[in-house]
């Protein structure tokens, strides 16, 4: 849920006035969908839905406990044809509140634009004032964006749960509910309604669930459709934007010198090219992806140029044009008489058939509107963007300045963005993958016969060795494993893309669970094998004289262990000759991932958010002295336990030196529809990451005297708690007899896996370890039954056990640190920002229904009360640290939000309980499984996690 403005608690009438068209739009939206009940499902069935609602209200906002026992009377009379409609009412009006909530945002924020207020945290004004104010010259800032790279790279994982069909008719609820702001005539706003009532009856009969598994390909053109509706307008006009407010914060002696920022946001993309536990990804789909990804964005380039085509209609007979242009023209296939003095028109005729020809040879199936005549295709995109500067110069230098912004200039800042690739594919796989991959080539090659019983010093020795040597141990006239052959066509693929996409087209291989030197050191040599890695070799001593590496070898480092061990073994990587030559052939930077959710699972949320601070200042350390640029990939989630929250905090709290203009960070899930599906939302959350990264990397960090003396005694207690928050949690989640059997008893992660919603499996080996769960679903579980314990347990436990120790006075001192923690310390802030907003969402009584359904009472008892001893512990530790007696006591308008949607969230919760008990009493039974049963479970996780928002 994107973050409301801070606001002091006890909100006044005015601030109660202004969440008046919220609430409109709410109660209008809920009509609407009444009304839509009651047409297509009878009065019988609305007047059911009605009365739970009333019913689960009230005992949501009056804590009722007749109302409780009413509202499961209620439930359980439900016949199953009933149970679906009603569960398909509660999860569409969680839709609808989101749709309005969004929707008020953008109003909030045109509120402040159009009253003249100071500008809001999180904008580029703000950001700019503030760095003004600290003293930073216009030339640092407009340096910071000459060296910048920010990347947002979406990521297909399970846990988005809404239809490509679904999205696309709440985005047309969205637009027709913003149209009501407008002045309406009482004709244009009872069409306006009838059409709301039409879209509602749309979503009602469209079917929620997908019944067949989602494939990587559906992946693909789902990821495509945000690029279509946000990124392809909204990052050209952002950068526009950008300019403007720099020039008028910074502006330059020369004001004839404009400022023309480089594409230092680019989009990413894991869609297609991230094959870690997923064997559904390969050569193919990751050329399917590029296929598609160059399609979208030549689509829209053709669209573009075409309208441009009838924009420019500029003649000669009245003003002149450069050479180039005229130039431009002449070589255009137009020779029509009536376009002779129409240059514009002739060369964008010209630029519309390279188009089309570059993009039937780089594979679109079709173009919509057939070109003039035959064109030579475009031999990169550069050569594209150069001419679309050519009509930008001819424009300038005759009158013609104001016809570049609408859309030539959007134009061709796209063409610099997006190039002809559109985002770039990163390639993702297991370090252990790699490791049999070698074993084999070695083996084959009569190298070494077991490569993977090495002892870690021999091994890279081997690469090393192998790496300085010409011939290739790949023979095209032997027989490999198919995951050999599979491993090697991907990695051909990839050198195929570049070379037709561009480099920007896949420039990434990111090493999962990387542990060790040779772990990189791996995919070296396979690049080297697939020609991805160029050596040249001196022909007497043949010995390396030159060497370029095409996709820059990143480690992901995930678990506790990982985190703890990432500075040494880059350290070890980096100080390879052959190695540190190939970073100073990448400009001497160097990207580091580091993994939110694994880390969670692995350590608890305390201490995977301590880890990854140490290792994020270790790594700073390590690199300035080595004399590389860092640039860290934050593989974050959607919930807090994965690393989710606000971005725009969790950047600035990021310890100092480590973003310094470089940041690529993962958007994953339903955080994807949350963040990019409306257009504006997805422009402000694109510049709250900007606006995050400048500030993070500008403003000046007090490290030295008093305040890094202070900073060091946070950061001791910080260790302190982060132990003993670690052994706590371990010891619940792995330590616990029967844990597992809680777990996979008390939540809906068996039910989750049988859903359609994406194409890698649930867990990455066929076990029922915790350890093998993939961190996705482990977290979405947790939240469908409102405990969302990754993102809060054992907190409680490491605060209340460290103020115990030593004296009264020793006590009082432990809570002084700890409040001049929170005050004073932005990571320690945001830790505890985010998971006051987690405890929010969480709801004891909710939870405690999923508890009875362990069948075992004695383990179901024991675990339920440490989960419940640790939650009032952690409570009571946050209050005594904040102050605070209330769940986000300084967030009014989520805290509003959350009590406003949770009464409709009960029913699903309640629900859900009563058929995943129906559905595992048939399984254990023997009996045919109801399909009802099961879509009713499924219709419900779908509603829950949009009610919630950033569960996945």
């Amino acid at each position: 849920m994107a973050k409301q403005p801070n606001t002091p608690a006890g909100a006044n009438k005015a601030t109660a006035d202004k969440d008046a068209p919220l609430k409109e739009d709410i109660r209008l939206l809920g009509r609407l969908l009444g009304n839509v009940l009651r047409e297509q499902e009878g009065d019988a069935v609305f007047q059911v839905v009605e009365t739970i609602r009333q019913t689960a209200v009230r005992f949501r906002r009056e804590s009722d406990a007749q109302s409780g026992a009413e509202l499961n009377k209620l439930l359980k009379k439900l016949t199953r044809d009933q149970t679906i409609s009603v569960v398909r009412a509660f999860s569409y009006f969680s839709h609808l509140a989101n749709i309005a909530e969004d929707q008020h945002h953008n109003r909030r924020r045109r509120a402040h634009l159009l009253a003249g207020s100071a500008p809001q945290q999180g904008s580029i004004a703000y950001a700019l004032s503030k760095l003004d104010d600290a003293g930073v010259p216009g030339s640092a800032v407009r340096n910071f964006f000459k060296e910048a790279l920010i990347s947002p790279v979406l990521t297909a994982h399970p846990t988005e749960v809404q239809r490509k069909s679904t999205l696309d008719a709440e985005r047309e609820i969205a637009r027709l509910l913003a149209e009501r702001d407008h002045p309406l005539t009482p004709r244009e706003m009872a069409q306006n309604t009838q059409l709301l009532h039409a879209c509602v009856a749309t979503l009602w009969q469209t079917r929620m669930l997908r019944y067949t598994k989602l494939t990587v390909a559906d992946e693909i053109e789902n990821a495509l459709s945000y690029y279509r509706i946000t990124f392809l307008r909204e990052l050209p006009t952002l950068y526009a934007d950008i300019e403007q407010e720099i020039a008028a914060h910074f502006p330059q002696r020369h004001a004839s010198v404009e400022l023309d920022l480089p594409p230092f946001v680019q989009m990413g993309s894991w869609i297609g090219g991230d094959r870690d536990g997923n064997p559904n990804v390969n050569a193919g789909t990751m050329q399917h992806a590029l296929v598609r990804q160059s399609t979208a964005i030549f689509d829209f380039y053709l669209e573009e140029v075409h309208a441009l085509g009838a924009e420019l209609s500029i003649s000669t007979l009245l003003v002149g044009v450069s050479p180039e242009l005229e130039a431009l023209a002449d070589a255009s296939p137009d020779h029509s008489a009536h376009r002779m003095d129409e240059p514009y028109r002739r060369a964008l005729i010209g630029l519309y058939a390279r188009l089309a020809a570059t993009a039937r040879a780089l594979g679109a199936a079709h173009v919509l509107r057939q070109e003039v005549g035959p064109a030579a295709p475009y031999a990169s995109a550069d050569d594209f963007t150069r001419d679309l500067q050519v009509l930008v110069d001819s424009l300038k230098s005759h009158h013609g300045a104001a016809l570049i912004r609408p859309r030539l200039g959007t134009l061709k800042r796209a063409s610099e963005i997006f190039g002809f690739h559109l985002a770039t594919l990163d390639m993702r796989q297991s370090s252990d993958v790699h490791e049999r991959v070698l074993s084999e080539l070695f083996a084959r090659a009569k190298v070494e016969q077991d490569y993977a019983a090495l002892p870690e010093e021999r091994k890279v020795e081997l690469l090393l060795d192998e790496l300085n040597k010409p011939r290739l141990l790949h023979s095209p006239y032997l027989p490999y494993s198919s995951e050999t052959d599979s491993e090697l066509a991907i990695l051909r693929a990839a050198r195929d893309i570049r070379h037709r996409y561009g480099e920007r087209a896949i420039r990434n291989y990111i090493i999962s669970h990387t542990e060790t030197v040779s772990d990189l050191l791996e995919v070296l040599l396979l690049q080297k094998e697939t020609g991805l890695l160029h050596i040249e070799w001196n022909d007497t001593s043949a010995q390396v004289t030159e060497a370029q590496l095409e996709l820059m070898v990143i480690p992901l480092f995930e678990t506790i262990p990982d985190l703890r061990c990432a500075a040494e073994i880059m350290e070890a990587f980096m100080a390879l000759p052959q190695v540190r030559h190939l970073i100073a052939k990448q400009g001497d930077l160097q990207e580091v991932m580091l993994g939110y959710s694994d880390s969670n699972k692995d350590g608890g949320f305390l201490t995977s958010n301590w880890e990854l601070y140490k290792a994020e200042t270790r790594l700073v350390e390590l690199f300035d002295r080595a004399g590389v640029k860092l640039r860290l990939f934050h593989g974050r989630g959607g919930t807090v336990g994965r690393g989710g929250g606000p971005s725009y905090d969790a950047i600035l709290a990021q310890p100092a030196g480590t973003v310094n203009g470089q940041i690529r960070l993962t958007e994953q899930g339903e955080i994807i529809a949350s963040k990019f599906s409306n257009p504006e939302i997805g422009h402000r959350n694109l510049e709250l990451l900007v606006a995050a990264t400048l500030e993070a990397s500008l403003m000046p960090h007090a490290e030295e005297g008093r305040q890094a003396k202070k900073l060091a005694g946070f950061e001791r207690a910080m260790e302190e708690l982060s132990e003993r928050a670690y052994r706590g949690y371990r010891d619940l989640v792995y330590e616990t007899p029967g844990f597992t059997d809680y777990f996979f008893a008390s939540t809906p992660i068996a039910e989750i896996a049988e859903l359609n919603i994406g194409s890698r499996p649930a867990s990455r080996k066929s076990t029922r370890r915790i350890e093998d769960l993939r961190a996705i679903p482990w977290g979405f579980s947790w939240g469908q039954c409102r405990l969302l314990l990754p993102g809060w347990y054992g907190f409680g436990s490491a605060v209340s056990s460290w103020l115990l120790e030593g004296d009264a006075a020793e006590h009082k001192k432990r809570l002084a640190l700890l409040r001049a923690m929170y005050k004073e310390w932005p990571f320690f802030a945001t830790l505890l920002s985010n998971m006051d907003m987690v405890l929010s969402k969480t709801d004891l009584a909710v939870a405690s229904r999923y508890a009875e359904l362990v069948a075992d009472r004695k383990l179901r008892n024991s675990i339920f009360k440490r989960i419940l001893a640790e939650h009032h512990r952690t409570a009571e530790c946050l209050a005594l640290i904040t102050g605070a007696k209330e769940r986000l006591a300084n967030n009014p308008l989520l805290a509003r939000s959350i009590k406003n949607r949770f009464a409709y969230l009960d029913p699903l919760n309640h629900l859900q309980v009563e058929l995943i008990k129906r559905h595992r009493a048939a399984s254990a039974e023997g009996r045919k499984l109801d399909e009802r049963v099961r879509r009713g479970i499924h219709l419900s996780i779908n509603g829950i996690a949009a009610g919630l928002r950033n569960t996945g």
